[in-house]
């Protein structure tokens, strides 16, 4: 399972997907150009010391995304307010790319058209969005949950 960052601009936001992905075993993408550098005090202090455990690919650009997405036969599944249907009622696969749109934007017509799945996280109609951190730890665990990819294992003796 790989999330993938489309221009993120918050660095508190990637820190925090990044440490979800760490602690989880997803894969993660950033589609630059972001909008601060990986050197960002707020990065580092959302991601921690769990930056060094994240297998984490920056990608010089959409295009480039997507020859690697291609290539490797990746399924791209879109999270937008946008969306046609809900994340719940997806079947994920092993193979698919979550893809999250910068805070400030989402994506352009472009991306979302190159999607194969376009979700949304239902919410009260009269709220915009969800933090883009939240709504990628909720898609990240549906589909673990959905495939068995879920991160198993005894608790740690100081959290029984």
């Amino acid at each position: 399972m790989h999330i993938a960052l489309f221009q993120p601009d918050i660095p508190q936001n990637t820190g925090t997907i990044l440490r979800l992905c760490a602690c989880l075993g997803a894969a993660a993408h950033i589609i630059e150009p972001a909008g601060f550098p990986i050197s960002d005090r707020h990065f580092r202090r959302a991601g921690m010391d769990y930056l060094d455990h994240v297998a984490l690919t920056r990608h010089d650009s959409w295009q480039k995304f997507e020859q690697w997405r291609n290539e490797a036969g990746f399924r791209l599944v879109l999270f937008t307010t946008k969306g046609a249907g809900s994340y719940l009622d997806f079947s994920y696969r092993q193979d698919d790319v979550l893809l999250f749109g910068r805070e400030s934007a989402g994506v352009p017509d472009e991306v979302a058209s190159a999607a194969d799945a376009r979700l949304v996280i239902p919410i009260r109609p009269d709220l915009r969005s969800l933090n883009v951190a939240m709504a990628a730890a909720m898609a990240l665990g549906e589909a673990q949950r959905q495939t068995g990819s879920a991160m198993t294992g005894e608790m740690r003796s100081e959290e029984r």
